[in-house]
């Protein structure tokens, strides 16, 4: 009987072993899934209201087919993320007379008041005109293609 005993023998209980094995392996698929495919992030301003609230959270794909005049982005600039929205793409023409700037804010002196957008590039905007750190006011003024992480799910 006692050779029966010890030839059964496991190194770990089933039981036991699965106890812990399923959140770990749930935790690393979840991380898997936030540092591949999605992003979340948190508004930290004014910049994107109404869209998105200052404080609120938020959801962006990784993934994406393409991006177009009006979709909502998150990017790399400056060291931080940005969120903020497409207002032309590559080939588009803007004409920065026609666009709305807050007082206070410095501007920077360009000789040309209407631009095309570089291919591969984006002018982007804020939502909210009056509290938005954007292209406008951006010394150049055009956010790369490469740059951008994320597309915001609306």
């Amino acid at each position: 009987m006692e050779q029966r005993k010890q030839g059964r023998r496991r190194p770990f209980k089933k039981k036991g072993f699965w106890w812990w094995m399923f959140p770990v392996g749930v935790s690393i698929l979840t991380w898997i899934l936030f540092h591949t495919v999605l992003l979340a992030g948190y508004v930290p301003t004014e910049s994107m209201e109404p869209t998105l609230k200052k404080g609120s959270f938020l959801i962006a794909s990784r993934v994406y087919p393409g991006l177009e005049q009006g979709d909502v982005i998150v990017f790399r600039r400056g060291g931080e993320l940005l969120v903020k929205r497409i207002a032309a793409v590559g080939g588009d023409t803007v004409d920065l007379e026609k666009l709305t700037y807050t007082q206070g804010w410095v501007i920077p002196k360009r000789n040309w008041q209407v631009v095309v957008v570089p291919n591969n590039s984006y002018f982007v905007l804020g939502d909210n005109v009056n509290n938005s750190f954007d292209s406008r006011y951006w010394e150049d003024m055009y956010l790369r293609e490469a740059d951008v992480v994320a597309k915001v799910w609306e």
